[in-house]
């Protein structure tokens, strides 16, 4: 519960308003017709049907989803509530006899981007058997993220123990994620896909479900919104279980996978949070561990790191306060203006940006100013530096680097 604490202030919520929601969430038609829905293609069983053969015999199981603020778990009234642990539960109910691992790599406001980059920290470090990747909501629907989203996907893939991934894609009230371009990823490395979309849409528009039925707000869904995320994944689940025989032997799965659908850039990143960030130079910045940010309020302050890659990103914050801008230049290329203020009040978020990119490998300067202009409505010039990423390099968090 503590972990959602910072979201729901965000969302200017509170624990009694939420638990005020549960009561009020009204039945759902119960049809077999929106469950079947959910299952965009069942795709090639064979890792999954591994992972359930492998919890059958009773050998520990980890059990990994990653995505932004639904997996994190919002608006669950408490954390049991959430999709992810009920998940969760249909394993430890169905194989009781098996030690489960449970890792949650939700982040609130994040998208595939910042996910490829933390997704070894995160991640892969804990060696799943089994993920959910959930970034429907919070990518672009188009294709700006979808060689990001890829190539998170081909990292989890990759990894020794040969995981099962499950892709699903959460929905907007107004039926507005990113599935479009998700979709023919999945499709191209035959993985299994769960759309909430798919599922609920029709019964939205036609009126025989309300979004207040299933959403705490236009995009988080409520409890009853995470109970039926968690039965349209559980399903595809127990149907995979039903062929698995009974006395199932170990059978290895080939991590090998066919060439990108966009490409393979994202298999190799390297993410330098603030804290691992040695300066250069230094002129007036503070690392801040409270914030866990490189910080100055004073215009004219410069900071400069040192990363390499072929491609640059910046993670910065931006909230409704005291906020300013900074101009940020990697080597002698075109600078690129940030400004930390943040029009919304429900609170502050992390963004990831792609500074430059099809560079040599590096390494790089990248130096930030502080800029005297602010925000007309800004009160102040605080800007805060979270951290750098790259891709095309391995590196001291690199995807990797063994954990």
């Amino acid at each position: 519960m503590a972990r959602l604490t910072p979201l729901i202030i965000a969302l200017g919520l509170t624990w009694t308003t939420l638990h005020a929601i549960e009561p009020a969430i009204a039945s759902l038609p119960d049809s077999a017709e929106i469950v079947s829905r959910s299952v965009v293609a069942e795709g090639d069983l064979s890792r999954l049907k591994a992972v359930l053969a492998k919890a059958q015999r009773g050998e520990p199981v980890t059990l990994g989803f990653i995505g932004g603020s639904i997996t994190q778990g919002a608006i669950a009234t408490k954390p049991a509530n959430r999709y992810v642990n009920r998940v969760a539960d249909w394993w430890k109910t169905t194989f009781p006899h098996t030690r489960f691992t449970l890792v949650n790599a939700g982040i609130g406001a994040t998208n595939s981007l910042y996910g490829s980059l933390r997704a070894q920290r995160d991640l892969l470090s804990r060696s799943p058997d089994f993920v959910v990747v959930d970034f429907a909501v919070n990518d672009k629907a188009g294709p700006e993220l979808a060689e990001s989203y890829e190539g998170l996907v081909r990292q989890i893939l990759k990894q020794p123990q040969a995981p099962a991934v499950v892709l699903l894609f959460m929905s907007r009230n107004d039926g507005i994620n990113a599935q479009e371009w998700q979709e023919k990823i999945g499709s191209h490395y035959q993985l299994p896909m769960i759309s909430y979309r798919n599922a609920f849409w029709p019964e939205l528009q036609s009126g025989r479900v309300q979004w207040s039925q299933i959403g705490a707000d236009y995009i988080h869904p409520n409890n009853q919104g995470h109970a039926s995320t968690a039965t349209f994944i559980t399903t595809l689940l127990e149907k995979g279980r039903v062929s698995v025989p009974v006395d199932a032997a170990s059978s290895p799965v080939s991590p090998t996978l066919p060439s990108p659908v966009l490409s393979d850039a994202f298999e190799r990143t390297t993410l330098l949070e603030a804290a691992d960030l040695q300066p250069l130079n230094n002129e007036g910045w503070t690392y801040m561990p409270e914030k866990k940010a490189w910080v100055s309020s004073t215009p004219g302050s410069v900071i400069e790191f040192k990363i390499s890659g072929t491609r640059i990103f910046l993670m910065d914050y931006h909230i409704n306060g005291p906020m300013g801008k900074v101009r940020v230049q990697v080597d002698k290329l075109p600078p690129v203006t940030r400004d930390g203020w943040f029009e919304k009040t429900w609170g502050g978020y992390r963004e990831t940006l792609t500074l430059v990119q099809d560079i040599p490998a590096g390494p790089h300067r990248v130096r930030f100013e502080l800029l005297e202009e602010a925000h007309p409505q800004s009160t102040g010039h605080e800007f805060q530096i979270l951290g750098l990423g790259a891709t095309g390099l391995t590196g001291s968090h690199s995807t990797e680097q063994a954990p």
